[in-house]
């Protein structure tokens, strides 16, 4: 994937395929929870969603060399380096590999620990979880493989490939477990049929990184010296994965600290229905973020521009109208939601929350572009100057304004942030500050303006029977003004060339 390959109709393509392939998994898990509640108990459950939460933070054991690998296979590619990507593969693939077992052999020795003295099962469920917590040891080196096949595969923009494997492997998450419970295997059958869902995914990808990359038949080569930039960039970039969930939920323990463990509720509810808008930033960033290192390598710096500013503009237009919607609307969503108490005491909390997903999902773009040029040590630093300041914000906010000021703080560590990463790539003269100024985020904004406006009519209350009306009448004037104004031409035909393609290929699938 040379830097002339990266085009408007790639990156659009990949990231509807992306979007898809974190889209559906999604749906399906939110009907698959209730039913699993249902049939395996509170308890079980509660196992089941460990077994969860290790499977999916297991890949954060490879020490960020999955993202190394995708960086400097796509600057290989777009260099034209075609025979160094075999020792930068197998180099890769057998770091990941050593950390794997390693990774899977301490977990297995602090089993003991956790089932009898950290976490509160029955005596009933103790065997059951134990032997549950060994099969997922097993299953963490090939996690962490998986990681660096499909690094590869992302690093030349097969995201239609790694999508056909993505989401059955995630679904089967959710449904592998329902099948279980039909058949009465119990938790460990649970288990080793995730296991099993997890080997074939990483073996699918091992073998397409294969078909995608004929040069990997040549040789057979793992060298020493490409071990420590791997390690050095993968080390920054696991200082920015530590980082991020602890700032992620670091609010959650000072609320229970400071108000109660009760008032978790009216914070965490809102919080996960407004994050869950990530989805959208992150299927993009997988897009670009390989794109970013290919074109650096290339010495494109127009294209990097473009993209860059296509891709803020592409987040502000869809994820920023999504959280403005629902900002305005945020009473109905959580009266039916979680009813009339949740709507009283979080819909403030709710809507500031959904203001500042709004400058997190901005965010995304600048983060994805210093890490695709080699600056993860950048992005790691910013993380880490942020922690002490937002435990100050949380203390002050928390004690004067409640779970608002929760919001508060949580808002204002997003927007710092956010000017640190813009900060960041403006200073290394990655993208002009000129560039941001003109038409394309411009129009943008002016068009955002319009779902901008719904959320302080709604601070006013207006009439029952009103609201919807002109809620109607203003995001019909912004799905037009989208249209016509916002998106250029190209970014027009992108979008109508992308989608006709999907209808093709549905149509010689059927």
């Amino acid at each position: 994937m040379t830097q002339k390959q990266i085009t408007g109709r790639l990156i659009t393509t990949n990231w509807i395929v992306n979007l898809f392939g974190q889209g559906i998994p999604l749906l399906v898990g939110l009907l698959a929870v209730p039913f699993l509640l249902r049939y395996l108990g509170l308890e079980r459950f509660g196992i089941l969603s460990l077994a969860w939460a290790l499977l999916g933070y297991a890949g954060q054991f490879d020490l960020g060399l999955g993202r190394a690998t995708t960086k400097y296979v796509a600057e290989c590619l777009g260099r034209g380096e075609h025979s160094a990507i075999p020792g930068l593969f197998w180099t890769s693939l057998g770091s990941q590999a050593v950390f794997g077992i390693l990774a899977g052999c301490l977990l297995a020795l602090a089993i003991p620990v956790l089932v009898h003295k950290v976490l509160k099962i029955s005596p009933a469920c103790l065997a059951e979880t134990k032997s549950l917590l060994f099969i997922l040891a097993l299953s963490i080196p090939l996690v962490i493989i998986g990681n660096s096949s499909r690094g590869m595969l992302e690093a030349g923009q097969h995201f239609g490939i790694i999508n056909y494997v993505k989401i059955p492997a995630h679904i089967s998450i959710f449904l592998l477990p329902i099948v279980a419970v039909l058949f009465r295997a119990g938790l460990r059958g649970i288990v080793l049929l995730l296991l099993g869902s997890r080997l074939l995914a990483t073996v699918a990808y091992f073998v397409l990184c294969f078909e995608y990359f004929p040069e990997l038949h040549l040789r057979f080569s793992i060298e020493a010296k490409l071990i420590r930039p791997l390690l050095v960039y993968g080390g920054w970039v696991t200082v920015s994965n530590l980082a991020g969930p602890l700032l992620t939920y670091m609010d959650r323990f000072f609320i229970g600290a400071i108000l109660s463990v009760s008032a978790l509720a009216y914070y965490t509810a809102p919080y996960e229905i407004v994050s869950r808008i990530w989805f959208i930033p992150t299927s993009l960033m997988a897009t670009v973020f390989p794109a970013f290192s290919t074109l650096r390598a290339g010495e494109s710096n127009k294209q990097i521009e473009d993209l860059y500013v296509r891709s803020l503009k592409s987040i502000l237009l869809v994820s920023g109208s999504i959280l403005l919607i629902l900002a305005a609307f945020t009473p109905q969503v959580l009266r039916i939601w979680l009813g009339t108490e949740f709507a009283a005491r979080s819909t403030r909390t709710m809507q500031i929350l959904a203001l500042g997903m709004l400058v997190n999902c901005i965010a995304f773009v600048p983060f994805g572009l210093l890490q695709g040029v080699g600056r993860p040590d950048l992005t790691a630093k910013v993380h880490l100057l942020e922690l002490p300041l937002y435990v100050l914000a949380l203390w002050f906010f928390l004690s004067r304004f409640g779970l608002l000021g929760a919001a508060l703080a949580c808002t204002f560590r997003i927007s710092l942030d956010t000017l640190l990463l813009f900060g960041a790539v403006l200073k290394l003269k990655f993208i002009s500050g000129r560039k941001l100024l003109q038409k394309p985020l411009q129009r943008a904004f002016v068009t955002l303006t319009l779902p901008a406006l719904l959320v302080p009519l709604s601070w006013i209350g207006a009439p029952t029977g009103i609201y919807p009306l002109v809620s109607s009448a203003v995001m019909a004037v912004f799905v037009a003004m989208t249209w016509g104004y916002a998106l250029d031409t190209q970014e027009r035909t992108l979008l109508v060339t992308s989608i006709a393609g999907f209808r093709a290929k549905f149509a010689r699938a059927k």
